[in-house]
């Protein structure tokens, strides 16, 4: 999720702030954004469901989207990432920590066991416990990583 501040100073109407997000969603954006009505005296704050930062397009690209949109200089918040808990949300979690390993998942039971297999060179990139943090959070399951 990539948030941008639009509206830094509170500049715009409520119809020009609607329009603005009605340009970005003609975009086919996932654009999530507060009501018209209900907006802050400044710093406001718009969000993409960007699914696509790994194919392409940037965060800053989302904010240029928005100058073109608004009219008004805009500024990248705060990114989140959102895990659905595939196989897919492992990789990109080991490509942020530029890792190169490989995943495998099985059942036993009623219990979920994600098994990363990373090459031992490639283990020098990132402390293990922090990579095994960020896996679980991403994957919400038990992960064990394993060096070759």
């Amino acid at each position: 999720m990539i948030r941008v501040i639009v509206d830094a100073e509170g500049a715009l109407t409520r119809a020009e702030y609607e329009a603005g997000i009605g340009r970005l969603a003609a975009l086919d954006l996932e654009v999530i954004a507060a009501p018209g009505a209900r907006l802050a005296d400044r710093r406001r704050e718009i969000e993409f469901i960007a699914e696509d930062l790994d194919q392409g397009r940037s965060a800053q690209d989302y904010a240029d989207l928005c100058v073109s949109a608004f009219g008004l200089p805009a500024e990248l918040g705060v990114t989140t990432y959102i895990s659905r808990g595939t196989d897919d949300d492992a990789l990109g979690v080991l490509n942020r920590f530029g890792v190169v390993a490989d995943v495998t998942r099985s059942y036993t039971d009623d219990d979920e066991l994600v098994t990363v297999t990373i090459a031992r060179a490639e283990s020098r990139r990132v402390p293990e416990s922090r990579l095994h943090t960020a896996l679980e959070a991403a994957l919400n399951c038990e992960v064990r990583i394993r060096f070759a």
